[in-house]
């Protein structure tokens, strides 16, 4: 069975002229309600990203591209970004001072990056992990917790970006293997389950967790073009 390749790209979050510019009028208006700089510079340039990538791919002007939003389970207007009339899937994520574009063609994905923080996560353990998860987790040394709890979740999230649900779908009902063992999807319960599923962790350097999934039954293989490094590049130098 041929590999189906994913790249994902990095960039750094930055807010410029050349980059507003790209933006349609929803999105402009979306931007205007962020309060926060930093909340503005990561949508802004995971847009700019997105429309920049997908146009080297296809040979379409940035600056025409459009994309739509509709859910695919109940087409209303709040799923993620997609490019109508192509064969190609994408999908992006930030956190802190990481924006993250995931593209395949031919499947569906999924990707998230997950910067790590103190907030209470064996509260939330409960709230994200299947019961085996869950077993695992209580038994890792305490300055290992963190982190385990991050890859879980940012895979987590990768897998419902995928699938279209987000956080409308219960993520105790996906038993994943260890956060240490390479990423897999040992067990899926419940109607929003679906198979098979690619997934993969990626390096993001200290602090941050992210995965990348896709449903596809062929081999995966990730890249990340060199040219991704930095996305903060006017249109048309």
């Amino acid at each position: 069975m041929p590999v189906l390749e994913c790249a994902v790209h990095w960039a750094a979050p930055a807010d410029e002229p050349g980059m507003r510019a790209l933006l349609d009028d929803g999105e402009r208006d979306r931007y205007d309600r962020f309060l926060r700089k930093e909340d503005k510079a990561r949508f802004v340039t995971g847009r700019f990203l997105a429309r920049t990538t997908l146009a080297g791919i296809t040979g379409l002007d940035p600056g025409g591209i459009r994309f739509t939003t509709d859910c695919p389970h109940c087409g209303g207007a709040h799923g993620k970004p997609r490019l109508p009339g192509h064969d190609l899937d994408f999908s992006l994520s930030h956190s802190g001072d990481r924006v993250v574009l995931a593209v395949a063609e031919g499947a569906m994905v999924g990707v998230d990056v997950e910067r790590e923080n103190d907030r209470d996560i064996d509260r939330l353990a409960a709230m994200v992990l299947a019961a085996p998860e869950r077993d695992v987790f209580a038994a890792l040394p305490s300055e290992q917790r963190k982190r385990a709890f991050h890859r879980y979740w940012s895979r987590k999230e990768a897998i419902l970006k995928a699938t279209g649900h987000g956080l409308a779908a219960p993520m105790t009902a996906i038993h994943l293997s260890a956060p240490g063992d390479p990423a897999e999807v040992l067990a899926w319960d419940g109607d929003a389950a679906v198979s098979p599923v690619r997934l993969a962790d990626l390096a993001t350097g200290p602090g941050y967790a992210a995965a990348v999934a896709v449903l596809t039954p062929r081999p995966l293989k990730v890249t990340a073009p060199p040219s991704s490094a930095d996305a903060r590049t006017t249109p048309g130098t």
